[in-house]
């Protein structure tokens, strides 16, 4: 199979997945609205439906899903409005057969974690390549205080982590919505996803990280010409 046709394929799950998300969506919700590829596909299919008189309203996991629901035409709410949402829709870099999670590739992963934390359910959609039987294969994002990046990766090294600070393409250190840095750490695969997830969230600089342990109840994933359903 060639890299084109790959693509392709999996641009195809990731549609089978949005699609199927929406199910899950009813009249008077207040949505999560996640951030990544398979939750853009997602947002644009959403607005389809508010521009047909579906009423709803959400709160954007970053800055670039605030912008796209804008565009979309799917009305805004912030925690000043609401304190607790109906549903979470977002995507995630790896999942495993817990329906724990890596996620922060894009860079939202302390939103995007919030707004999983305040929500009554949280649904997950994929494509197929992001199921995998143990986490650790993506090397798992941990947004940090910009005054303590060079402690605290030394306090993740030290843990067994090989650390990259994220930099953006011009080679200045990638800033978070927050203003915080990322730091890439390889763990190798995790076995077990609870116990560093409060290891992290013990270490002092640390703000976020993108182990979600327990917060996913639904996971939608892409699989050749199907959308798949598993819950928690």
């Amino acid at each position: 199979m060639t890299s084109v046709t790959a693509t392709a394929d999996l641009e195809h799950e990731k549609r089978l997945a949005a699609a199927r998300s929406l199910e899950f969506v009813r009249d008077g919700m207040y949505l999560g609205l996640g951030s990544g590829s398979t939750a853009t596909i997602m947002l644009q299919m959403l607005g389809q439906r508010v521009r047909q008189g579906l009423r709803l309203a959400g709160v954007p996991t970053s800055e670039a899903s605030r912008q796209l629901a804008r565009q979309v035409g799917i009305p805004l709410v912030g925690f000043d409005q609401v304190s607790q949402l109906d549903l979470t829709i977002d995507g995630a870099d790896e999942v495993d057969q817990d329906l724990n999670l890596i996620k922060g590739g894009g860079g939202a992963l302390l939103r995007e974690k919030v707004v999983a934390s305040f929500s009554r359910r949280v649904i997950i959609i994929t494509d197929s390549s992001k199921q995998v039987a143990q986490l650790g294969g993506f090397p798992l994002p941990v947004e940090v205080v910009r005054f303590a990046w060079q402690p605290v990766a030394d306090r993740l090294r030290h843990l067994g982590a090989q650390t990259d600070l994220r930099l953006d393409r011009d080679g200045s250190p990638a800033l978070t919505d927050e203003g915080n840095f990322i730091l890439d750490c390889d763990f190798g695969p995790i076995d077990d996803p609870a116990g560093l997830d409060r290891t992290l969230n013990a270490i002092p600089g640390v703000m976020e990280h993108g182990l979600f342990v327990g917060l996913a109840n639904v996971l939608v994933v892409g699989h050749h010409d199907e959308s798949r359903v598993i819950e928690r």
